[in-house]
Order: structure tokens, then C-alpha cells, then sequence
């Protein structure tokens, strides 16, 4: 065989190589991201116009949530936060509007003494998905039926549904060790009993 035959021969195996090693590579990406934001990553998914993009734009997510300087509450500021919101859960019997609205500003006071973002909701929603993928979507969800609420479009059982919403989030963002991300069995039931009360 020629040399030049042995050369190609060559180039291909290291094109063959190169195209194996990054399709493990994204395949191992695509496995951390799914570990790291559960339901949020197919969330991310359907949404996008494919799966590359939606990677990218949940690697964009970590690389914000990364810089920014996000930190555990202390006892006192916790057992405040606790205080206030059960003023405002008592309020919902005689003011469920006010109450939402109210619960919505505690949770973003919280994030703020955490030291999330909180001027857009949706930047807030997307740095909180790092490190609570499994209670993301009730702040949406209790922000879209406070914001229907508002509009004079929701029901009584609408604003219960967002308190619930709520407090799965605010029961995440109080806990001292928030910064991980809850597991993906245990955690649960934990924090749908903190919710159910």
C-alpha cells in the first residue's frame, strides 16, 4: 500500500477517534445536567429548539449562578422569615389576594438576603432551577396564578393552589443548607408535608 493510502488510513482513524470521544463527552454532559436539574432539564428541552440548545442555555444557567455569591440564612434571619410567613398564612382566610401577593415578596426578600437576583422573575426562576429543580416549577406555577389573580382572573382555589406553590419554595430556600440541590426521592416527601400544613 502506498503511503499516502497509510496517511488517510491514519486520518480517518483519528477522525473516527475524535468523533467517539466527543460524543462521550456529550453524552456525559447530558447525563450531569439531567442528574443536576431532574424535571427542569426536560423542562429546558421542550421548550427549545433542541436538545443542544437547551443544554446550552442550562450550562449558561450554572456559569450565573456560579458568579453570583449565594448563601445560607442565618438562624435569625430564618426563624424571621418563618414568622412573617405564618402572618401571612393566616392572612389568606380573610385576604387570600393580599396574602399571595404578600408571600410572593417574602419569597423574594428571602432570595435576595440569599443573594439571588430578584429584578426579573424569570431570571429568578431560572438561578433558583440550580439549586431547587424540583420546586422551580411551583414558583412559576404560583407566580402565573398570583399574576392571574391579579388581573381579576383566579379563584379562591387559585390563590390556595399558589400559596402551596409558594411554600414549597420558601421551605427550600429557608433551609440552612439549601445550596445543594434537594435529592431526588427522599427531600420530596419532606417538603410536601412542610407544604401540606
Amino acid at each position: 500500500m502506498p503511503v499516502w493510502g497509510w496517511v488517510l488510513i491514519a486520518i480517518a482513524a483519528v477522525v473516527v477517534v475524535g468523533l467517539v470521544a466527543w460524543q462521550m463527552l456529550a453524552k456525559r454532559r447530558t447525563s450531569r445536567l439531567r442528574e443536576t436539574f431532574g424535571p427542569e432539564y426536560e423542562r429546558t428541552v421542550d421548550q427549545s429548539k433542541n436538545r443542544r440548545e437547551a443544554e446550552s442555555q442550562l450550562t449558561d444557567r450554572e456559569k450565573r449562578h456560579d458568579e453570583l455569591d449565594i448563601r445560607p440564612l442565618s438562624a435569625a434571619a430564618g426563624a424571621r422569615y418563618e414568622q412573617q410567613w405564618s402572618t401571612i398564612q393566616a392572612q389568606f382566610v380573610d385576604n387570600p389576594q393580599a396574602a399571595v401577593a404578600g408571600a410572593d415578596s417574602l419569597i423574594q426578600d428571602v432570595m435576595r438576603d440569599r443573594g439571588y437576583p430578584v429584578d426579573d422573575f424569570d431570571q429568578r426562576a431560572e438561578v433558583v432551577s440550580v439549586d431547587h429543580p424540583q420546586v422551580v416549577e411551583n414558583y412559576r406555577r404560583g407566580h402565573t396564578l398570583a399574576e392571574s389573580s391579579a388581573d381579576g382572573n383566579g379563584s379562591t382555589e387559585d390563590l390556595r393552589q399558589a400559596m402551596r406553590h409558594y411554600r414549597a419554595l420558601f421551605a427550600e430556600l429557608l433551609e440552612t443548607d439549601a445550596d445543594r440541590p434537594i435529592s431526588r426521592d427522599g427531600d420530596r416527601a419532606a417538603t410536601d408535608e412542610k407544604v401540606a400544613r
